[in-house]
């Protein structure tokens, strides 16, 4: 239970933090720079994915 209650003041303070970061012009560039990557990262992943599962679907009907 105590490792519960500092895994959640952690998430609680990270969240602060980046908060008060991204006030700030440099910080707003930075959470604005790593959304475009997370962002694109997963489209990759998602792209990847639909490729593959076409692939499957198509070797099946074969």
């Amino acid at each position: 239970m105590k490792n519960a209650v500092w895994l959640i003041v952690g998430i609680v303070t990270g969240f602060v933090v980046a908060h008060q970061v991204n006030k700030s012009h440099a910080g707003h560039e930075f959470f604005a720079e790593l959304d475009g990557r997370i962002r694109e990262f997963t489209d990759s992943v998602s792209d990847a994915y639909n490729r593959r599962e076409a692939e499957l679907r198509t070797r099946d009907e074969n």
